[in-house]
């Protein structure tokens, strides 16, 4: 009966055998790693070593994930052809440096951002969004922040919804639809909000121009709670 040959195991011996005759040094094919580089997960490099992650495993338990890795380190300074094929990389990076990414401005009106996101508010967040509407912190903090204390006592919570459901539309977001939207509180919006980037986010409404007028509607506008409308009889 005819058996496999194991090709990858036949060739990395004879590599360890032409090592031991090079050097002296005693060797053995259990201590070889002969599994492929697969699954390239992450790859380092510095100014002498390219480190290259790869043949990861996650295990999920209950409470935690076990998670298994392997990692190939390589001084590669001294290899002619690896200082090549790197030097490669670095020229393509320098023409690359100043390429523009596809979304280096939120096209005006978009506002996916503020559906599906929790801004998180900070103490002069919500400080802010009272002297915008001439109210106590206290009242602004019950009417505008879902409370959830953060562990260093920076953030408060987040903004509400108009439901409760998390992709809902932030209370303060103005307009019918993509294209339209506006924040209502724009001059007092949270840090978290005035930081947002639209470079690399995945949401962002490509169907809308750039190079058009946005003119945003009506601010805004507070109601006051108690205060009921008068029903015409």
């Amino acid at each position: 009966m005819e058996q496999t040959i194991d090709l990858i195991a036949h060739a990395a011996m004879r590599d360890l055998r032409a090592f031991t005759k090079r050097t002296g040094q005693p060797t053995t094919l259990e201590l070889m790693d002969v599994a492929p580089m697969e699954h390239v997960t992450e790859i380092e490099i510095d100014e002498e070593h390219v480190t290259i992650t790869y043949n990861e495993k996650i295990t999920h338990r209950y409470n935690a994930k076990e998670i298994a890795k392997k990692e190939w380190s390589y001084k590669y300074n001294d290899d002619p052809e690896f200082v090549s094929a790197i030097g490669v990389v670095i020229e393509l990076a320098r023409k690359h440096l100043r390429d523009m990414p596809e979304n280096a401005a939120c096209p005006p009106g978009c506002a996916e951002c503020c559906s599906g996101y929790e801004p998180f508010v900070s103490k002069a967040d919500v400080q802010r969004i009272a002297d915008h509407f001439g109210i106590s912190y206290e009242v602004a903090l019950d009417e505008y922040v879902v409370q959830r204390p953060s562990a260093d006592g920076f953030s408060v919570g987040y903004l509400k919804k108009v439901t409760d459901d998390i992709a809902s539309q932030c209370v303060f977001l103005k307009g019918s639809s993509s294209g339209r939207y506006y924040c209502g509180i724009y001059s007092a919006r949270p840090h978290d909000c005035g930081a947002f980037t639209p470079i690399g986010c995945e949401d962002v409404d490509v169907a809308l121009r750039h190079d058009r007028a946005f003119v945003p509607g009506l601010p805004f506008k507070r109601k006051e709670r108690g205060s009921k409308k008068k029903v015409r009889r």
